[in-house]
């Protein structure tokens, strides 16, 4: 080796070793994934049959939809805990308007669980309220709502057998539930969102830095209120969905639902003070958490009042390892 060759290569080792390090701080969630993935294919043979994966993607597809819209709320600094609450509201509206057909079902949550989104947007974007705050106030309104349409659940609103709208929930194709067909296409639809439109752009500049987005001429107030109103209607959505595959409108789901999408959508990547975030980690942070669940369930033995303990030591544990993976490397 000449002299002159030996200083060449010392930049070139320096920005591999930037690039290992940018690769496992963007994929740290992806790597305890695939590890756990195979853990769980080696040590329980009924986790990689093709039943439990069809079952675990239809689970995923759910919290996925929701997921999906706090993802861009979150990436703007903001957040939603109103979400579980919509999604529970969301499927009781979808399955008592059923009575009146497909699209009454479908369109009856969408309008009243985006209204309710459109407003926390006003509220948050308008009036510089905190987020925290407009969206507490709106988890408490969307379930007592939901306690007054169904006399403290005392009526449960059923959808009948053979209506096209239980289709949408319990049909499938190719042996997989549609939801999780159109959890695919809304994660494509957002992920082209994200990266490739002038919305996309204000929805990181927003979150980054909302001054400077304001001093750029950015529409930061219109693009707050268009991720919550994305909030509910996903949230508004996959209620819908979920109706659709229980046949019926369940009050007491969505308890803690907030939580779950933040939880996942934080460990797939996306900043809690806003400004980075992807899609596809929200999917991979989804995937790591009901995985996780499913191993749980499959164990049987543990006690069902400490499933969720051990559920959150287990979520503590991967975020521990994915902060690990994604630290600073220093060399010499």
């Amino acid at each position: 080796m000449s002299v002159t060759e030996a200083p060449a290569t010392a930049p070139v080792a320096g920005a591999r070793r930037q690039l290992m390090a940018g690769l496992l701080q963007r994929q740290g969630a992806a790597a305890v994934l695939v590890v756990v993935i195979i853990v769980s294919w080696l040590s329980f043979p009924r986790f990689g049959s093709a039943d439990n994966l069809r079952d675990l993607a239809l689970q995923s597809s759910f919290l996925a939809v929701i997921a999906l819209g706090m993802t861009f709320v979150i990436i703007t600094g903001g957040i939603d805990l109103s979400v579980g609450s919509v999604y529970a509201l969301g499927g009781v509206l979808a399955a008592y308007g059923s009575q009146w057909g497909f699209l009454v079902a479908l369109a009856l949550p969408l309008a009243v669980c985006g209204l309710i989104g459109l407003i926390n947007g006003i509220l948050v974007a308008r009036t510089g309220l905190a987020p925290f705050i407009v969206t507490l106030a709106s988890l408490l309104f969307a379930r007592g709502l939901l306690l007054a349409i169904t006399s403290e659940g005392a009526t449960t609103y059923k959808i009948k057998d053979g209506s096209a709208f239980l289709e949408l929930g319990r049909g499938e194709i190719f042996g997989v539930g549609v939801p999780v067909y159109l959890a695919i296409v809304l994660f494509g639809l957002g992920g082209l969102l994200l990266r490739r439109t002038r919305f996309g752009q204000s929805l990181f500049a927003t979150g980054g830095a909302e001054q400077s987005a304001l001093l750029m001429g950015l529409p930061v107030a219109r693009t707050k209120i268009t991720v919550y109103t994305m909030s509910g209607l996903l949230a508004g959505f996959a209620g819908a969905l979920t109706a659709a595959y229980l046949q019926s409108g369940v009050t007491v789901i969505g308890v803690g639902t907030e939580l779950d999408a933040i939880s996942v959508v934080v460990i797939g990547g996306t900043l809690l003070t806003g400004g980075a975030g992807t899609v596809i980690g929200t999917v991979i942070g989804v995937a790591l958490r009901n995985v996780i669940q499913n191993i749980i369930n499959q164990i049987g033995t543990l006690d069902s009042n400490y499933q969720s303990v051990v559920s959150g030591a287990f979520l503590l544990i991967v975020v521990v390892i994915q902060r690990w993976l994604a630290r600073p490397r220093t060399h010499r």
